[in-house]
């Protein structure tokens, strides 16, 4: 069999594998668990990268994006994986580039001189950032050595093709590429899961970059993402994950944070967005042009924090009551207590009875139940009423 027709047939059994995926979505429920903002929960929102299964009842899956923020220093990278495992990620993402075939000549060849560049062209820039086999193949080693899953974004058909020989758990596709049908089917036709990022696109760009995708891989998140350098907060459109949810049932979907802070995220999550991709860094002021509005170590850990506490305190939308409330509701509650003394055999009247804290003793809401009835003891001022010390009701006075 010559290459050609190896590769379609590869290509053959990924998508028989990705249609049987669907069809196994399309019968597979989550969990009795409530959407509290709306959605139907018989649709199997969910994806698997590595380990981690990602729906609407899981936790978020946090990504750190580490992109070019290396500097171009296996060392540097090696150190933003593991403060990134350190900080909760789920996983590291880097970005790979085919610089010679991705961009023109004229684009290449273009000088770039700037307090950021690695290069005097842009080219030559790109290529001084650009990690090859060898460098991936130890941070792969690193990664699983850390328990952080790992992947990259493929900008072009050749980074693909070198990516795909790592057996990697994921692939992410840039916002500037949802255009790009070819790419997207390429990359689909590996059969893993795909996430993809919407800036700067309309709806009808992420419907078609969804028709392309999906009858070969169903695999798919799509990430609402703001395509600004740090984004502005009132050009995030949250909402839009809403949208997403309605629009594309079968895809996860999630969010890429480009905005400077660490509370969109949480937002985000409460929204139904169960991927959080955000810009990762040792240091704000490292020379580069990400590093400024990417998370310090710190900045991640209090992200990934915070968006743990948020899942822990959504709850299933089942009202119950906890141990943790039963002494403080006692403390500020009220029961029924006599008003002044009574003797024995006084009928109770509205006068005779106040609502007084603590509680625990009769509720309020038994105030009815209660007036009417005959004391069988002498009560004094301040005593809690309790039934075991009331007559039975009076029927004609229940009557009146």
């Amino acid at each position: 069999m010559d290459a050609t027709a190896g590769t379609s047939s590869s290509r053959s059994c990924a998508r028989s594998y990705a249609r049987s995926k669907l069809l196994e979505r399309s019968v597979r429920l989550e969990p009795d668990h409530q959407w509290p903002f709306g959605g139907d929960l018989s649709v199997a929102r969910t994806l698997r990268i590595g380990t981690h299964e990602i729906g609407d009842s899981s936790p978020c899956y946090v990504i750190a994006e580490i992109g070019h923020n290396h500097q171009g220093s296996l060392e540097k990278a090696r150190e933003l994986f593991r403060e990134a495992k350190l900080a909760g990620a789920h996983a590291v993402k880097l970005q790979k580039r085919d610089n010679r075939g991705l961009y023109t000549r004229a684009a290449y060849e273009k000088p770039y001189d700037n307090e950021n560049s690695f290069g005097p062209t842009y080219g030559e820039h790109r290529e001084f950032l650009e990690f090859g086999r060898k460098e991936y193949e130890a941070l792969q080693a690193y990664a699983r050595e850390l328990g952080v899953d790992f992947f990259a974004t493929a900008f072009d058909l050749a980074s693909a093709d070198f990516l795909v020989d790592f057996d990697m758990p994921a692939f992410k596709i840039a916002s500037g590429d949802l255009k790009s049908t070819p790419l997207l089917k390429h990359v689909a036709s590996f059969g893993k899961p795909m996430i993809v990022s919407t800036g700067g696109a309309m709806l009808e760009d992420v419907h078609r970059a969804y028709d392309a995708i999906m009858p070969i891989n169903p695999q798919l998140a799509i990430l609402q993402c703001t395509a600004g350098y740090p984004a502005a907060f009132d050009e995030l459109d949250l909402r839009v994950i809403s949208t997403y949810r309605e629009k594309f049932p079968d895809a996860v979907i999630g969010f890429s944070s480009h905005d400077n802070g660490i509370s969109m995220p949480v937002a985000a999550y409460m929204l139904g967005a169960r991927i959080v991709e955000k810009h990762f860094t040792l240091n704000r002021a490292m020379k580069g042009t990400d590093h400024a509005f990417s998370l310090e170590p710190v900045g991640l850990r209090k992200m990934v924090r915070d968006l743990e506490r948020t899942f822990k305190a959504m709850g299933n939308g089942a009202k119950k009551i906890y141990e943790s409330e039963r002494a403080p509701i006692v403390k500020m509650g009220k029961s029924l207590v006599v008003a002044r003394n009574l003797p024995t055999g006084h009928v109770l009247g509205p006068q005779d009875v106040v609502m007084k804290s603590p509680g625990g003793g009769i509720p309020p809401y038994e105030l009815d139940k209660v007036i009417g009835r005959t004391t069988l003891k002498a009560l004094h001022q301040d005593d809690f009423l309790s039934f075991e010390v009331l007559s039975k009701p009076d029927p004609e006075f229940a009557r009146s």
